[in-house]
């Protein structure tokens, strides 16, 4: 495992250098992503963020964005980045498989692997580690490593500020979230200080709906929406017809699952989705309640404890049953 000095001097030079995060990436692994991009730039390296799938618009603003390389919109020069890369930051997940048809060309590479990350279980692919399951947001992470790790603070101009600070916003809900700590507020300031124009920030990401995806939304809440009082539990399933009725497109269901968390007696929250080739799911949960296990233990997934994700390749209704199912097991759990 390389150390933080041995890091330093590999960067005290230009390389060739890509940086990937997980499939369908969020506002975190974007900003965390185009926030070392913007960063590494400054010093000459030659940069490049290749994301293994596509993203939201509303994350196709921040600075560098032009500039990103989706891997199954263009393989071949992908793969030829990777295969001349001198070291690879992979950032916002732990195991590779987390990049699906990216897992076999990062693997292969020779590069310098050189993880940055806040999730449980690495896999243990990396060289180096830069991992606190404490930090509310990889980007977080991002701003230590760049600022305290590497001693370059003054290297976080407003680009980089901008980046980062969309990835906390976003993965803290807000700054909401239990792991949102003064430390986090302090770092936020400091982006600000830096440049990031925070009430702009929140407009771009949170204001900027399409007709479609609000009108989704309200389906979404007014016809889909189960509440299961007995177990203090909200579940929102969608189907593939109704994804194709509203034009959904990637990013509309983000934060859905949240309006189910907000039911004041609502513990767990559960948003599944019928997609192409499988059923999505994703929990949000309130307090010590370990949304995590359940995704780990059943749905071949993971995450937070307080917010995770999974996947079965069988039908959406069967995996409904399913985590009702699951239930009466968490019920001391969920109605304390």
């Amino acid at each position: 495992m390389l150390d933080i000095a041995s890091v330093a001097r590999l960067l005290e030079q230009p390389r060739k250098i890509v940086i990937t995060t997980h499939h369908k990436p969020d506002g975190d692994a974007m900003g965390s992503s185009l926030g070392l991009y913007n960063y590494l730039i400054q010093q000459g390296h030659h940069a490049k963020v290749i994301t293994p799938s596509d993203y939201a618009d509303f994350l196709n603003w921040m600075p560098g964005n032009e500039e990103v390389l989706i891997y199954t919109e263009n393989t071949q020069l992908a793969d030829t980045f990777i295969a001349e890369a001198e070291m690879i930051f992979c950032l916002d997940f732990n195991a590779l498989s987390r990049i699906n048809a990216m897992e076999a060309s990062v693997r292969a590479s020779s590069a310098a692997k050189l993880m940055i990350d806040h999730h449980l279980e690495p896999e243990d692919f990396d060289d180096f580690r830069y991992w606190d399951i404490n930090a509310c947001a990889t980007a977080q992470l991002v701003y230590m490593f760049i600022a305290d790790a590497l001693n370059n603070k003054a290297l976080i101009n407003k680009d980089v500020a901008t980046c980062l600070y969309t990835g906390i916003l976003t993965d803290s809900a807000s700054f909401k979230l239990p792991k949102t700590t003064a430390e986090v507020h302090i770092i936020a300031a400091e982006l600000i200080n830096a440049g990031a124009v925070n009430w702009r920030i929140n407009e771009l990401v949170y204001n900027s709906s399409s007709e479609n995806r609000l009108r989704f939304l309200g389906n979404c809440l007014v016809n889909k929406l189960e509440v299961l009082n007995e177990y203090n539990t909200a579940i929102v399933s969608v189907t593939k017809a109704e994804l194709e009725q509203y034009e959904v497109e990637t990013g509309d269901t983000e934060g859905i699952v949240n309006y189910a968390l907000s039911i004041s007696n609502v513990r767990l929250a559960a948003f599944i989705v019928e997609r192409t080739d499988e059923v999505k799911l994703s929990l949000r949960s309130k307090g010590e309640f370990p949304a995590n296990e359940i995704c780990k233990k059943y749905f071949a997934g993971g995450g937070h404890r307080n917010a995770a994700g999974g996947r079965s390749d069988e039908p959406l209704q069967a995996v409904i049953e399913k985590f009702k199912s699951i239930l009466p097991d968490y019920k001391k759990l969920l109605i304390q």
